[in-house]
């Protein structure tokens, strides 16, 4: 089996890769960017951007690595894609959830999902879920399943009342 040196998740943005690794890292604990590289005149004909904007931002979100790329416009994020937040208290879903969707509208999201400012897709969840809504009790698992697609915001205390009827 071959080695890798790393594994990783390039996010691509149009301009917006400086400003978003800045606002994950300050939501994420021990976060931080670890690298920004910018582009030269080197390929400008290819990638048309200014020598010295920045090009790549390499950042680790509690120990997971990621790139943001000023890639340009060509490309834009959809919910096929996203990233799960497994929270074990209501308050860190609380805390997740109103910090990722800080500058959205009140009305998105929903089953734990959220779309933040940059358009990346986030799942904001409580690390008990797989039990929830997996228990062994069947008309648990329904009552669960069916509080949980009446939410946004997902709400432990809820989702078990609703599977312990």
């Amino acid at each position: 089996m071959p080695n890798i040196k790393s594994f990783g998740t390039c996010l691509w943005f149009d301009t917006q890769a400086e400003d978003a690794a800045n606002f994950y890292c300050s939501i994420f604990p021990n976060s931080k960017i670890t690298n920004t590289s910018r582009y030269s005149e080197a390929g400008t004909e290819i990638h048309g951007k200014r020598s010295g904007t920045v090009m790549t931002v390499v950042f680790t979100l509690d120990g997971h690595q990621f790139t943001a790329l000023n890639g340009g416009p060509q490309f834009k994020f959809s919910e096929a894609i996203s990233f799960i937040v497994d929270c074990e208290t209501q308050a860190d879903i609380d805390y997740f959830w109103n910090r990722l969707s800080e500058g959205m509208p009140a009305s998105s999201g929903q089953c734990g999902w959220l779309k933040d400012k940059f358009g990346v897709s986030w799942q904001v969840v409580p690390a008990s879920l797989p039990q929830i809504i997996g228990g062994s009790d069947n008309a648990g698992r329904e009552r669960a399943m069916n509080a949980l697609l009446k939410m946004k915001k997902l709400d432990i205390a809820k989702l078990k009342e609703a599977y312990n009827g």
